[in-house]
Order: structure tokens, then sequence, then C-alpha cells
């Protein structure tokens, strides 16, 4: 416990950076909201969190030491997220051109549940962040700068992980409510179009960003 007190405040602060970053799941969030309902919304966010907390979970096992061990392996994870988020944000902006369609179209990934359920909302989105490398990314190269080198690491990484779940969630879940008052605004064309390209660019962004850390 004494650890995390002192770690804390650093930490937070990165999670509030995380939240912030838009991505794949946030147009999920907004497709979802937009489309199918603030109950769609919140239950999408809820199978992110899920997804966030596994793969936390995942590198306080240890996984981590093995991708570092491996620089192929983590060479080629790096490549491959760079390769995921380039293609989604070209989607995204590809999408902008278009008149029809739904905030977060393009960034939907092929074979996901199509209900318009909360539930299948939920699956959709527990879907996603399980095959997003991003999401492996950030938990491996985020969670083990704030884990102790000696004593329970995977305790520390439960705990940590649970924070990060709690104060990711209350932010996505303040997206889906304002994206809920404003469903009728956010469904215009133009301000889909807007929200897709800034989208795009984003994503772009992090791909190329993504490539970058991995040389």
């Amino acid at each position: 416990m004494g650890h995390v007190i002192t770690v804390l405040p650093a930490f937070l602060l990165a999670c509030a950076v995380l939240a912030a970053l838009p991505g794949p799941a946030t147009a999920l969030f907004l497709h979802r909201t937009i489309r199918d309902g603030r109950r769609a919304g919140l239950a999408a966010v809820v199978g992110n969190e899920i997804g966030i907390f596994g793969w936390a979970l995942a590198a306080g096992a240890g996984l981590t030491a093995l991708l570092r061990a491996n620089q192929v392996l983590f060479i080629g994870m790096h490549v491959v997220g760079a390769a995921v988020l380039i293609y989604l944000g070209v989607a995204a902006w590809r999408s902008a051109r278009r008149s029809d369609g739904s905030v977060g179209s393009a960034v939907a990934v092929k074979g996901l549940p199509s209900g318009r359920t909360p539930f299948a909302a939920f699956r959709a989105s527990l879907v996603s962040i399980a095959a997003n490398p991003k999401a492996a990314v950030f938990a491996f190269s985020f969670f083990p700068q704030f884990l102790p080198k000696h004593g329970p690491v995977f305790g520390t990484a439960v705990l940590l992980a649970g924070i990060q779940v709690v104060f990711d969630g209350a932010y996505c879940a303040m997206i889906v409510l304002l994206a809920a008052r404003a469903r009728t605004w956010l469904s215009r064309a133009t301000i889909r179009r807007r929200l897709e390209r800034a989208l795009g660019a984003t994503l772009i962004g992090l791909g190329i960003d993504l490539a970058a850390a991995a040389r």
C-alpha cells in the first residue's frame, strides 16, 4: 500500500492523459450512444473497462517481462498496433466524406455484435478492446513503470488496475451522458464528418508515434 500511495499522484495524471486520448473505444461509445441511446453507451463503457482491467492484469502477471525479453515480439506488437491505428484513422477520415452513416461507423470492428440492445453494445465493446493492440501496448508500456521492483507486484497491479478502471470509467461515462444529451445535434451529417476527421487525424498521429517508439 505504501508503494501505491507514493506513485498515486503520477499514476492518476497518467490515467487522465490516457483517458483523454480519443480512439476506437471513444468512437464506439459515441456510435452506440447516438444510435441506440444512453443505456447502450454506458453498457459499452462497462465492456471497455473490463477489457482494460484484463490487459492491466496481464501486464502485471509477467507478460511485460516476456515482451521486454523478446525484442522481436515487442517490436512486432508496436508495429501491428501502429498499423491498426493508422488503418482506423484513414478509415475514419475517408468515412467523413460520406453523407450517410453514423458517428464511429468507420472504426467499428468488422464482425462485432450489431444488435441495438445494451448487452449487444457491451459485447461489442468487450470484443473490440480485447482485439485492440493499442490497449495491449498501453498496458505493457504504461503499467510496469508504476509497479514495485520487489514485493507483491501482482497485488499492486490489481489495485492500480482497479483505480484506473474507476477513473477511466467515470470519464467515459461522462462522455456518454454528454453525447446522449446532444444526441440530435451529433447525428447531423456535418457534425459527424467533423468528428470523423478529428478522430482520423488523432488515430493516424498515435499510430505514427507508436511506430516511432518501436525503433
